[in-house]
């Protein structure tokens, strides 16, 4: 999957310091704000049910940027679907 999106690899930390290297499949923009389709890095996984795409929102909070999970449904949904569209338009 790597060559086929990429290898743009990004580390996360969550909010009790825990650290995690991600793989990003692609980037979106919706409503003014960018969102990151995310899979765990090579390696971070235990195994393939570990590998389900997550989706996050980039905001800004004291001058940097920061991750965080969607909690609106109808963003979320409208988010998935524009993702998966645009990579279903890379596979073809």
């Amino acid at each position: 999957m790597a060559a086929e999106f990429g290898s743009d690899f990004m580390v996360i930390t969550a909010e009790d310091g825990t650290e995690f290297e991600v793989e990003v499949l692609t980037t979106v923009e919706y409503n003014g704000s960018s969102y990151l389709a995310v899979i765990p890095a090579e390696g971070e996984a235990e195994g393939p049910a570990d590998y389900q795409v997550s989706i996050l929102k980039s905001t800004e909070e004291d001058g940097e940027s920061v991750l965080c999970g969607i909690e609106d449904e109808e963003e979320l949904e409208a988010v998935n679907n524009l993702i998966m569209d645009l990579l279903y338009d890379e596979e073809n």
